[in-house]
């Protein structure tokens, strides 16, 4: 079957079945007018989701001095910007069944994920980026496949038959999902950026994953893409596509170390992965 744009943009439109709430707080956070107070309230009034992020913010992830009991405190600490973040990458754990039609395991997507976002910000550490800033690339590697999740659950048989064929080696999961539905997962990614009205390095990030040494060169991107191969690398979970990818001479120069450098400079890398972990648990 060949998906055109009129088949793939429904599709995002259904992913994720967001609550009331967790669309509230997306709309509220995309306004530059955004009153912290409102917010507040919106996530004040799921008890569900105040649960899974004061948890989030209580867990080794954050690291905090002082134990945070409420939103209010959680938004003084770690921004709306951040707040969003942790809002969206909630929903989206939660999108993929561990049963789907595709074969497609969520345990070891989300690990890889995981793996990703914990090296896109170690590396942004590493580069001095700032806290907020660094929480952002950590987001960028834990949505960047997020286009995997539209196909798993709603073109099964044609991402399951990707799946297959990338397996087989000889061709990219891309590659293989142009071929079998007619777009592959970095195009819905951008959708979803644009949906989601993220912002444009991070929106860059989901949708020129695969591809950073086209268009402009973005820290962000460059991130993400040296951390999705790293971690394929070390053997972090599966995403579908198993083999890494050297990087790009120009991403190589700009990060300074090529694959195999990056990945024996992030020794503490498992560690600050299982701190992770929490996010797929809650």
């Amino acid at each position: 079957m060949k998906a055109t744009e009129e088949i793939i943009l429904p599709l995002v439109e259904k992913i994720p079945a967001f609550s009331q709430s967790v669309s509230r707080v997306l709309a509220l956070t995309s306004d530059i007018n955004c009153s912290p107070r409102e917010l507040v309230e919106v996530v004040s009034l799921d008890p569900v989701l105040t649960l899974k992020i004061l948890k989030l913010v209580n867990s080794a992830y954050f690291g905090l001095a002082q134990k945070v009991t409420s939103i209010h405190h959680a938004l003084v600490y770690l921004g709306l910007n951040t707040l969003k973040n942790i809002t969206l990458s909630l929903a989206m754990i939660g999108a993929l069944p561990r049963k789907n039609k595709a074969g497609f395991n969520a345990d070891a997507f989300w690990l890889h994920s995981l793996g990703t976002g914990v090296a896109a910000r170690l590396l942004a550490r590493t580069r001095r980026t700032p806290g907020d800033e660094a929480e952002e690339y950590f987001v960028a590697g834990l949505l960047h496949d997020v286009g995997k999740l539209v196909f798993a659950r709603y073109m099964p048989e044609q991402f399951k038959d990707a799946l297959k064929a990338a397996g087989e080696g000889g061709v990219s999961l891309c590659e293989a999902e142009k071929r079998a539905i007619g777009a592959d997962h970095a195009e819905v990614g951008a959708m979803l950026a644009v949906k989601w009205q993220l912002s444009g390095e991070l929106a860059a990030s989901l949708g020129r994953h695969h591809v950073p040494e086209e268009g402009e060169a973005l820290p962000m991107l460059d991130a993400v893409f040296a951390a999705d191969q790293t971690v394929k690398a070390l053997g972090y979970g599966f995403s579908g596509d198993p083999t890494p990818r050297p990087l790009p001479e120009a991403v190589a120069a700009r990060l300074g170390m090529n694959l195999e450098e990056l990945a024996a400079s992030m020794p503490s890398l498992g560690g600050e992965l299982d701190k992770a972990r929490i996010l797929i648990t809650l």
